[in-house]
């Protein structure tokens, strides 16, 4: 089954880079992250965090777009020719008729349209690459980046050249060869542009590389294969246009799922903001440990009465989800009682035992448990959260792509983790698995005869 399955991905991924608009799509996001140089200056001041600075950050943000809606076309372009195309014309019962079952069928050919689109995809992200390592032209009198514009234009012109002689000679398709040039030949010359300065002067090829921008890059990637899971189970019952809406359609529902379910997925209203913390006593300001006592200080008066006796709920989103201080107990009794705060038999819990407007005292009482401490800018809340069991799973089904877009970590210097992209992947590969057992289901009583 594995090698059959190969075998259909290899005769996809070749059809596929076959189309001519895949071509034209990859050759139109290279002249668009040439002009993003342009129309991106006067836009986000002068300011300088992390990897990108001032207008850099609008040319990020426009490119790493341009790049995402572009690999959604190409989703579904690509899956109709490889899928839907051939179950319209009856080519695809030469496959059926094979002692080849129908979810190989399907695995092999998603296997095909995400390996092209990640070959299609690998291009535009270096045009984006080349692109931030020029910088935003916000005058005429900006200096040239000599490097990248002459190994781009090399890069692009040796590509080009060569499949129109190739195409000419031996008669290979013209927009597969190119593609699959530049698949090749860019990230060449993006590391040449590496070792060399605007100047030309020789330079580590670490002085300008961007780890972070790439391990962004790398979860859009993740990103495109979950939107070509996407197209393939549209195009085992739909035609080119409908595939096309469909893509559109989750790729616009993705970007508004946090909006639209998830903020009611998770229910809870916060009081105020924590502005300080400081253990009464230094030396017991582990939270595991009952007894601990903590001044909190709020950043604006609580929104609601806050009163001794009153359980301790924080967390670092605004909804409440998630919480630091997971499986936290009501507290129940007297606050003013030492019996009952030194009561090691009680559910574990932190109690405010004193509330002066904007200054809490706040204790662990009970069991010993795990609570993450309070931090600055925690949002403090009076109940648990609560949650919508229905909201919560269409927002859980519903593929999300913020986890997809790290832009925001970029821009505001906030390192991408190790453990973080690797959440992501396993996310985008539940999504894809989910989404092509979706297209086995569909195509597995299609009719095709």
């Amino acid at each position: 089954m594995l090698l059959q399955a190969l075998a259909i991905a290899r005769n996809a991924f070749v059809e596929s880079l076959r189309q001519p608009v895949v071509f034209v799509l990859v050759a139109l996001c290279g002249v668009l992250q040439l002009f993003n140089t342009w129309s991106s200056a006067f836009s986000m001041g002068l300011s300088e965090t992390g990897e990108v600075e001032g207008d850099n950050k609008m040319l990020l943000d426009v490119g790493l777009g341009t790049i995402f809606v572009i690999a959604m076309l190409l989703a579904g372009f690509i899956a109709t020719s490889v899928l839907s195309r051939e179950i319209q014309n009856r080519t695809i019962l030469m496959v059926i008729a094979k002692p080849i079952s129908r979810p190989v069928v399907v695995v092999g050919k998603y296997l095909g349209v995400a390996g092209s689109l990640l070959v299609a995809t690998l291009p535009m992200v270096i045009f984006l690459l080349m692109g931030v390592r020029h910088g935003v032209m916000s005058t005429a009198a900006d200096e040239l980046d000599g490097p990248v514009l002459v190994f781009t234009l090399t890069a692009a012109a040796l590509s080009l050249g060569l499949a129109a002689w190739s195409n000419f000679y031996y008669g290979w398709s013209f927009g597969q060869t190119a593609v699959v040039l530049l698949a090749v030949s860019f990230p060449l010359a993006y590391v040449c542009v590496l070792g060399l300065g605007k100047a030309w002067s020789p330079q580590p090829l670490g002085t300008d590389f961007k780890p972070q921008i790439t391990l962004a890059a790398a979860c859009l990637a993740m990103a495109v294969l979950v939107l070509s899971a996407v197209a393939t189970a549209a195009s085992t019952r739909l035609g080119q246009v409908m595939t096309i809406v469909v893509c559109a359609g989750v790729f616009l529902a993705s970007l508004l799922s946090n909006h639209v379910l998830g903020r009611f997925a998770f229910q809870n209203t916060p009081v105020a903001r924590v502005a300080d913390v400081e253990p009464l006593d230094p030396t017991r300001a582990d939270l595991r440990q009952p007894g601990t006592i903590l001044k909190v200080s709020l950043r604006e008066s609580p929104t609601r009465p806050v009163r001794a006796g009153d359980t301790f709920w924080y967390g670092p989103g605004p909804g409440g989800f998630p919480m630091s201080v997971g499986g936290l107990a009501g507290f129940e009794g007297d606050p003013t009682q030492t019996v009952t705060l030194n009561n090691p038999d009680a559910p574990a819990t932190l109690v405010i035992t004193e509330a002066r407007d904007r200054d809490l005292t706040v204790r662990s009482v009970g069991r010993p448990a795990v609570f993450l401490p309070p931090e600055a800018d925690d949002y403090v809340f009076l109940a648990p959260t609560r949650v919508r069991p229905l909201v919560l799973g269409a927002w859980a089904v519903i593929p999300n792509m913020h986890f997809f877009w790290l832009l925001d970590a970029v821009s505001q210097n906030v390192e991408i983790k190790a453990g973080h992209v690797g959440l992501v992947l396993v996310y985008g590969l539940f999504q894809a698995g989910a989404f092509l057992a979706l297209a086995v289901v569909l195509f597995q009583k299609r009719d095709v005869g």
